[in-house]
């Protein structure tokens, strides 16, 4: 769904006032689409999915040793 013209214009105010106000934050977000965001994102899912495989893995071995 496209923004018209009076959305388009609103988001670039919000976009100037934000770089303006917290040009870190700015960054950051406009860092989110790119390639390097989203490999980030993906490593920091990869890493919390390998975290719970193991607790259940030791929760499993625990279990069983009991």
């Amino acid at each position: 769904m496209a923004l018209s013209m009076e959305e388009q214009r609103i988001l670039s105010q919000i976009e100037i006032r934000l770089r303006e106000d917290d040009p870190r934050l700015a960054q950051r977000l406009a860092r989110l689409g790119t390639p390097r965001g989203r490999r980030a994102r993906t490593i920091v899912l990869a890493a919390a999915a390998v975290i719970i495989v193991l607790a259940a893995i030791g929760a499993g071995i625990a279990a069983a040793i009991l």
